[in-house]
């Protein structure tokens, strides 16, 4: 039983955005301020990724711990409704690898920062913005920043 109406469910979700969150606002800032330049949310693109560096032949997907499964403390499940939810996590896992797989069979070099990783505003200015700077600079296809939980 869930705790809201339907309708205030309904208003709940669609302030969820899909785009210019938080954490890929924390990422983008970062790249303009070191002279990266970018474009965003290529439709033509699998999986329509928040960064696209053509520079480099690089996509960064900024990913929230508990829509796309990262396994951390902050992957928690809702009670209620529970086969809906599991259908719907595990669709969005399935669908985050054949985008992941496609861009790199179509060249392009994929990096995820998962959302976790940017609560810490020093963990983010140390170790993520060395990793970004040297997965940029090196033939490296994928990389995950954390790599686990």
């Amino acid at each position: 039983m869930d705790v809201h109406s339907p309708e205030q469910r309904s208003f709940n979700m669609s302030r969820i955005r899909g785009k210019d969150t938080g954490p890929e606002m924390i990422v983008r800032r970062w790249f303009w301020k070191n002279g990266y330049r970018y474009r965003l949310h290529r439709k033509d693109l699998p999986g329509k990724p928040d960064i696209i560096l053509p520079k480099y032949h690089a996509v960064l997907f900024v990913h929230g711990c508990f829509w796309h499964r990262h396994g951390c403390k902050a992957t928690t499940a809702p009670s209620t409704n529970q086969e809906f939810w599991l259908k719907k996590f595990n669709d969005t896992i399935t669908r985050d690898n054949q985008n992941i797989q496609t861009l790199i069979e179509n060249g392009w070099r994929v990096a995820i920062v998962w959302e976790c990783v940017l609560k810490n505003k020093n963990t983010f200015q140390d170790s993520v913005t060395k990793n970004i700077t040297e997965w940029l600079h090196s033939n490296t296809k994928f990389m995950s920043i954390p790599n686990s939980p």
